[in-house]
Protein backbone atom coordinates (compact mmCIF):
# COMPACT_ATOMS: atom_id res chain seq x y z
CA UNK A 1 0.00 0.00 0.00
CA UNK A 2 1.43 3.46 -0.89
CA UNK A 3 2.70 5.66 1.92
CA UNK A 4 -0.10 8.21 1.47
CA UNK A 5 -2.78 5.54 1.96
CA UNK A 6 -0.98 4.09 4.97
CA UNK A 7 -0.67 7.52 6.57
CA UNK A 8 -4.31 8.44 5.92
CA UNK A 9 -5.44 5.10 7.37
CA UNK A 10 -3.31 5.65 10.47
CA UNK A 11 -4.74 9.15 10.95
CA UNK A 12 -8.29 7.84 10.69
CA UNK A 13 -7.43 5.11 13.21
CA UNK A 14 -6.77 7.89 15.74
CA UNK A 15 -10.30 9.26 15.40
CA UNK A 16 -12.99 9.62 12.71
CA UNK A 17 -12.40 12.57 10.39
CA UNK A 18 -13.27 13.96 6.97
CA UNK A 19 -10.90 14.37 4.08
CA UNK A 20 -10.53 18.12 4.53
CA UNK A 21 -9.24 17.65 8.09
CA UNK A 22 -6.72 15.06 6.92
CA UNK A 23 -5.59 17.30 4.06
CA UNK A 24 -5.08 20.17 6.51
CA UNK A 25 -2.83 18.00 8.70
CA UNK A 26 -0.74 16.90 5.73
CA UNK A 27 -0.57 20.26 3.93
CA UNK A 28 2.73 22.10 3.72
CA UNK A 29 3.15 23.70 7.11
CA UNK A 30 0.62 21.33 8.68
CA UNK A 31 1.48 19.27 11.75
CA UNK A 32 2.31 16.21 9.64
CA UNK A 33 2.92 17.98 6.34
CA UNK A 34 6.12 19.49 7.73
CA UNK A 35 7.43 15.93 7.85
CA UNK A 36 5.85 14.46 4.73
CA UNK A 37 3.55 16.54 2.52
CA UNK A 38 0.56 14.78 0.96
CA UNK A 39 -1.28 16.92 -1.63
CA UNK A 40 -5.03 17.28 -1.10
CA UNK A 41 -6.00 15.37 -4.28
CA UNK A 42 -3.83 12.46 -3.11
CA UNK A 43 -5.58 12.50 0.29
CA UNK A 44 -9.02 12.18 -1.32
CA UNK A 45 -7.81 9.55 -3.77
CA UNK A 46 -6.36 7.59 -0.85
CA UNK A 47 -9.68 7.78 0.99
CA UNK A 48 -11.43 6.34 -2.08
CA UNK A 49 -8.99 3.46 -2.30
CA UNK A 50 -9.27 2.73 1.42
CA UNK A 51 -13.05 2.66 1.02
CA UNK A 52 -12.78 0.22 -1.88
CA UNK A 53 -10.47 -1.99 0.20
CA UNK A 54 -12.93 -2.09 3.09
CA UNK A 55 -10.45 -0.48 5.49
CA UNK A 56 -12.59 2.58 6.23
CA UNK A 57 -16.30 3.30 6.08
CA UNK A 58 -18.50 6.44 6.11
CA UNK A 59 -19.60 7.22 9.66
CA UNK A 60 -21.58 10.44 9.34
CA UNK A 61 -22.02 13.64 7.37
CA UNK A 62 -20.83 16.79 9.09
CA UNK A 63 -23.69 19.22 9.49
CA UNK A 64 -23.33 22.96 9.41
CA UNK A 65 -23.59 26.01 7.19
CA UNK A 66 -20.52 25.09 5.17
CA UNK A 67 -20.12 22.30 2.62
CA UNK A 68 -21.22 18.88 3.80
CA UNK A 69 -18.27 16.64 4.48
CA UNK A 70 -18.36 12.88 4.98
CA UNK A 71 -16.67 11.69 8.15
CA UNK A 72 -14.87 8.36 7.84
CA UNK A 73 -13.92 5.82 10.46
CA UNK A 74 -11.73 2.73 10.23
CA UNK A 75 -13.14 -0.77 10.15
CA UNK A 76 -11.77 -3.52 12.39
CA UNK A 77 -9.63 -4.68 9.47
CA UNK A 78 -8.41 -1.14 8.89
CA UNK A 79 -7.48 -0.66 12.54
CA UNK A 80 -5.43 -3.86 12.49
CA UNK A 81 -3.70 -2.83 9.25
CA UNK A 82 -2.83 0.61 10.64
CA UNK A 83 -1.45 -0.81 13.89
CA UNK A 84 0.62 -3.37 12.00
CA UNK A 85 2.10 -0.72 9.70
CA UNK A 86 2.93 1.65 12.57
CA UNK A 87 4.73 -1.14 14.42
CA UNK A 88 6.81 -2.31 11.44
CA UNK A 89 10.37 -1.00 10.89
CA UNK A 90 11.34 0.17 7.41
CA UNK A 91 13.59 -2.07 5.35
CA UNK A 92 15.51 0.48 3.29
CA UNK A 93 17.61 3.53 4.16
CA UNK A 94 15.65 5.60 1.66
CA UNK A 95 12.48 5.10 3.73
CA UNK A 96 13.91 6.52 6.97
CA UNK A 97 13.24 10.15 6.02
CA UNK A 98 9.68 9.44 4.91
CA UNK A 99 8.06 6.34 6.38
CA UNK A 100 9.93 6.11 9.67
CA UNK A 101 9.56 9.78 10.56
CA UNK A 102 5.85 9.90 9.69
CA UNK A 103 5.32 6.77 11.79
CA UNK A 104 7.09 8.40 14.73
CA UNK A 105 4.97 11.53 14.37
CA UNK A 106 1.74 9.51 14.23
CA UNK A 107 2.74 7.44 17.25
CA UNK A 108 3.62 10.59 19.14
CA UNK A 109 0.19 12.08 18.40
CA UNK A 110 -1.45 9.18 20.26
CA UNK A 111 1.12 9.10 23.07
CA UNK A 112 2.41 5.68 22.01
CA UNK A 113 5.94 4.75 23.10
CA UNK A 114 7.99 4.04 19.98
CA UNK A 115 11.07 2.69 21.77
CA UNK A 116 10.48 -0.96 20.82
CA UNK A 117 9.94 -0.02 17.16
CA UNK A 118 13.13 2.05 17.09
CA UNK A 119 15.23 -0.66 18.67
CA UNK A 120 14.04 -3.08 15.98
CA UNK A 121 14.73 -0.39 13.38
CA UNK A 122 18.25 0.06 14.65
CA UNK A 123 18.82 -3.70 14.46
CA UNK A 124 17.83 -3.61 10.77
CA UNK A 125 19.94 -0.60 9.83
CA UNK A 126 23.03 -1.27 11.93
CA UNK A 127 24.37 -4.01 9.58
CA UNK A 128 24.27 -1.47 6.75
CA UNK A 129 26.35 0.97 8.77
CA UNK A 130 28.73 -1.81 9.81
CA UNK A 131 29.17 -2.97 6.22
CA UNK A 132 30.09 0.53 5.08
CA UNK A 133 32.49 0.91 8.01
CA UNK A 134 34.19 -2.37 7.06
CA UNK A 135 34.69 -1.13 3.50
CA UNK A 136 36.45 1.98 4.80
CA UNK A 137 39.10 0.70 7.22
CA UNK A 138 41.35 3.76 6.87
CA UNK A 139 39.00 6.38 8.22
CA UNK A 140 40.29 9.80 9.21
CA UNK A 141 38.92 12.97 10.70
CA UNK A 142 35.19 12.92 11.33
CA UNK A 143 34.81 9.31 10.13
CA UNK A 144 37.29 8.17 12.75
CA UNK A 145 35.70 10.22 15.54
CA UNK A 146 32.11 9.35 14.65
CA UNK A 147 31.81 5.97 16.45
CA UNK A 148 32.92 7.52 19.74
CA UNK A 149 30.55 10.45 19.24
CA UNK A 150 27.61 8.18 18.34
CA UNK A 151 28.18 6.11 21.47
CA UNK A 152 27.61 9.23 23.57
CA UNK A 153 24.50 10.46 21.76
CA UNK A 154 21.86 8.67 23.89
CA UNK A 155 23.27 10.40 26.97
CA UNK A 156 23.82 13.86 25.48
CA UNK A 157 21.13 14.54 22.87
CA UNK A 158 17.86 15.97 24.15
CA UNK A 159 15.60 15.91 21.11
CA UNK A 160 12.88 17.75 22.97
CA UNK A 161 15.08 20.85 23.10
CA UNK A 162 17.40 20.40 20.12
CA UNK A 163 15.08 19.39 17.29
CA UNK A 164 14.12 22.01 14.70
CA UNK A 165 10.39 22.77 14.65
CA UNK A 166 7.77 21.58 17.10
CA UNK A 167 6.10 18.66 15.35
CA UNK A 168 7.29 16.26 18.07
CA UNK A 169 6.63 16.72 21.76
CA UNK A 170 9.48 14.47 22.95
CA UNK A 171 7.94 12.85 26.03
CA UNK A 172 10.27 11.65 28.78
CA UNK A 173 9.97 8.14 30.11
CA UNK A 174 9.39 7.57 33.83
CA UNK A 175 12.99 6.40 34.25
CA UNK A 176 15.07 9.53 33.74
CA UNK A 177 18.07 7.38 32.80
CA UNK A 178 16.28 6.01 29.73
CA UNK A 179 16.51 8.12 26.56
CA UNK A 180 13.26 9.26 24.93
CA UNK A 181 12.00 7.45 21.84
CA UNK A 182 12.83 10.49 19.77
CA UNK A 183 16.38 10.57 21.10
CA UNK A 184 16.82 7.01 19.85
CA UNK A 185 15.26 8.13 16.57
CA UNK A 186 17.85 10.89 16.28
CA UNK A 187 20.63 8.37 16.83
CA UNK A 188 19.28 5.95 14.23
CA UNK A 189 18.62 8.66 11.67
CA UNK A 190 21.99 10.35 12.15
CA UNK A 191 23.89 7.06 11.86
CA UNK A 192 22.05 6.24 8.65
CA UNK A 193 22.65 9.66 7.08
CA UNK A 194 26.35 9.72 7.95
CA UNK A 195 26.91 6.17 6.74
CA UNK A 196 24.95 6.81 3.55
CA UNK A 197 27.12 9.82 2.82
CA UNK A 198 30.22 7.72 3.48
CA UNK A 199 28.98 5.02 1.12
CA UNK A 200 28.47 7.52 -1.69
CA UNK A 201 32.07 8.64 -1.36
CA UNK A 202 33.52 5.14 -1.80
Amino acid sequence: MPLAEQAVLAMLSERPAHGFAIARLTARGGELGRIWHIPRPVVYRSIGRLLDAGLITPAAVESGRGPQRTIYTVTAQGRQAAARWLDTPVEHVRDVRSQLLIKLALLDRTGTDATALLLRQKAILQPIASAVATERPQRKGFDAAWPRFAAQLPRTVDVGRERPGAQFRGRKRADSGTPTSLTIAAVVYTIVVVRQQSYRSL
